[in-house]
């Protein structure tokens, strides 16, 4: 799969080990930075991994922040993003496996790197199943879409 990574300053330690870990588990990983040492707000990132999953660019985004909360919201801004913050590897396969997650996002002062590269494992095995599941994940995207419409129209006055 080709993976696309980026973090905040925050989180580049962090970073690093999920890229490794992806690597190891035979992906292509692209990793968007920032250098150690660089000042980069999450929301830059966040935002261009989504932008960049929900264009067919990358198969799927990894994240990472402080918390994770930040750089997520940031990726969900884009339409078509399904990004989680998950701090154990339970929650990160059920979001693929449930809610077809296409970002993943952990929290460098919430995670530390064995945990993280085992999320990230967790994650990337996982696969969507469908079913009952696509029901509710095609709703998430009916009101995304509504949202966007709505967003439209209301420009328009």
């Amino acid at each position: 799969m080709r993976i696309v990574i980026a973090s905040d300053h925050a989180a580049v330690d962090l970073r690093l080990e999920m890229a490794a870990e992806a690597r190891e588990l035979g992906h292509e990983v692209t990793d968007l930075g920032p250098a150690p040492g660089e000042a980069l707000d999450y929301p830059v990132n966040g935002a261009r991994v989504g932008r960049l999953v929900a264009a067919g660019t990358y198969d799927l985004g990894l994240l990472a922040c402080g918390t994770g909360v930040g750089i997520s919201i940031s990726a969900n801004k884009v339409p078509g993003i399904r990004a989680a913050v998950c701090s154990e590897p339970y929650s990160a396969r059920l979001s693929r496996e449930h809610n077809n997650t296409n970002v993943l996002a952990l929290g460098s002062r919430v995670v530390g790197p064995g945990l993280a590269r085992m999320i990230v494992r967790e994650w990337l095995a996982a696969e969507f199943q469908g079913g009952r599941h696509a029901r509710r994940v095609d709703l998430i995207t009916q009101i995304e879409q509504s949202l966007d419409a709505t967003a439209h129209s209301d420009s328009s006055h």
